[in-house]
């Protein structure tokens, strides 16, 4: 497990009380699981993105066909504003998958202080884990698509990368300290 930021010298400030934070990654990264852990542990709201997606986008995944960065487009405005509203409340974290620098660039222009989590692992491991899943709109058959597109946080852009091979507790252990830093 890394857990090291991307660029220390990128320190952000949060919100009001807290921090805005993304928990990004592809399909089967654990985001979901790994963010609640996160905002449990620093006592702010959670929300899963892909409870922002439209109807008809969620139908298009489930049907195996990937999204456009068109279809993208509107659900990344949406996890913006979230983002933004968190700000008024203290903070919040969200898991939200983030895979390209434009996708991070459009939620920066709502939230610029915005920090995030990259969950990393290997490919083996992330099949596996899709594969295990029986209850999630997204196939399996998508997560190639998504490590394809995925461009991991740049120098430039305040984050940092934990391993998923870890344990949740571990990941969000290490994620929690390395949010809770940045206020020092």
């Amino acid at each position: 497990m890394t857990g090291e930021p991307v660029n220390e010298s990128h320190r952000a400030g949060g919100a009001p009380g807290g921090h805005l934070v993304v928990v990004m990654g592809v399909s089967a990264a654990g985001k979901s699981t790994v963010s609640a852990a996160v905002a449990s542990r620093l006592g702010m709201p959670w929300q899963d993105a892909d409870e922002l997606h439209p109807a008809a986008s969620i139908a298009k995944m489930a049907a195996g066909e990937p999204l456009t960065d068109e279809d993208r487009g509107p659900w990344l405005d949406s996890v913006g504003e979230a983002l933004a509203a968190g700000r008024d409340t203290g903070g919040c974290v969200i898991a939200c998958s983030a895979l390209r620098r434009t996708y991070r660039d459009t939620l920066r222009l709502r939230a610029p202080e915005v920090v995030f989590i990259h969950l990393t692992g290997p490919r083996e491991l992330l099949a596996e884990r899709a594969g295990a899943r029986g209850d999630h709109f997204m196939p399996p058959s998508l997560l190639e698509s998504q490590i394809t597109i995925l461009e991991p946080l740049a120098p430039d852009e305040r984050g940092t990368e934990i391993a998923v091979s870890a344990s949740v507790s571990q990941i969000a252990d290490a994620a929690t300290a390395w949010i809770e830093q940045l206020s020092r």
